[in-house]
């Protein structure tokens, strides 16, 4: 896999989840008479959201074979991060969403009554946005990588992944439908800076990765568009600016899709041959 199989794994991802997502608004009422309502329950919905993951483990295994597949998911396996950047993440980003309640006026809002019905919606959060990250921070952060900066990379995976939800915004029943477009935009992109930072400084983890996006979808927190949005963006710039030289150097963004185990030599030559397609060596 080389830089170039990011562009193809955008362009396949907008083609099945949009393409998808096309024939289920032209036949909504045939669809949900089939598969159910339109929610984390229907298939069709659960195939437009897990579009990135999808298409990034069908990649993997044409490029690398089950072999493959399975080294991309040991990354999951990785969990090793300075404490400053696990403690951004399991209070600093829930914190954002406070923060931005309090702005807003809805710092007091809780969307479950009693407070337990918030435990089974865990699951979903945890089980359904998250399986994109197989995609973006999975495959395209890693091969954008290897060509530009980390900060770039973060970047263009941002605009991307921001352009790819646009769809909710026309869709009635979503929770986007009553945002406004432009703070969200612009939130997902610096929430792309922020845990590119992060994810490069744990070697790459899809774990981290998974769990930042699962914060993201946290159904106890309070909706607090668009001020939760304005404070991404600022945890982003300072992000970016105490972590500038590394955010600026190519050498430091973690550029292996399949980083292979010490102990599987057919994983080893996987990963060799990722480095060889990037003709610098990438790091395994």
């Amino acid at each position: 896999m080389t830089a170039r199989t990011a562009w193809w794994f955008f362009a396949g991802t907008f083609a099945l989840s949009w393409g998808l997502g096309v024939v289920v608004v032209l036949f909504m009422d045939q669809v949900e008479a089939l598969l159910g309502p339109m929610g984390y329950t229907n298939p069709a919905f659960v195939v437009t959201v897990w579009a990135p993951g999808l298409v990034a483990l069908f990649l993997v295994w044409r490029h690398h074979g089950r072999a493959g597949v399975v080294g991309l998911l040991r990354r999951l396996r990785l969990w090793r991060m300075g404490l400053g950047w696990w403690l951004l993440l399991a209070l600093g980003m829930p914190a954002v969403f406070y923060l931005g309640a309090a702005a807003s006026g809805s710092a007091g809002d809780f969307p479950f009554d009693p407070w337990y019905g918030v435990l089974p919606a865990l699951l979903p959060a945890f089980l359904i946005g998250p399986f994109e990250e197989l995609g973006w921070r999975g495959v395209a952060l890693p091969l954008l990588q290897r060509r530009f900066t980390p900060l770039v990379a973060a970047l263009v995976v941002g605009v991307v992944s921001a352009v790819w939800h646009t769809p909710a915004f026309f869709l009635s029943g979503t929770k986007q439908a009553a945002w406004s477009f432009w703070p969200f935009f612009l939130g997902v992109v610096a929430i792309s800076v922020i845990l590119t930072a992060m994810f490069n400084a744990a070697g790459g983890s899809l774990l981290v990765a998974v769990l930042f996006h699962a914060q993201m979808n946290g159904p106890a927190w309070p909706d607090a568009q668009p001020w939760d949005m304005v404070g991404f963006v600022l945890v982003a710039l300072a992000v970016a600016w105490f972590h500038r030289r590394a955010l600026l150097d190519r050498a430091t963004g973690a550029t292996a899709v399949v980083p292979p185990p010490r102990s599987s030599p057919v994983l080893d030559e996987v990963a060799a041959s990722d480095a060889r397609a990037t003709g610098t060596g990438a790091t395994p």
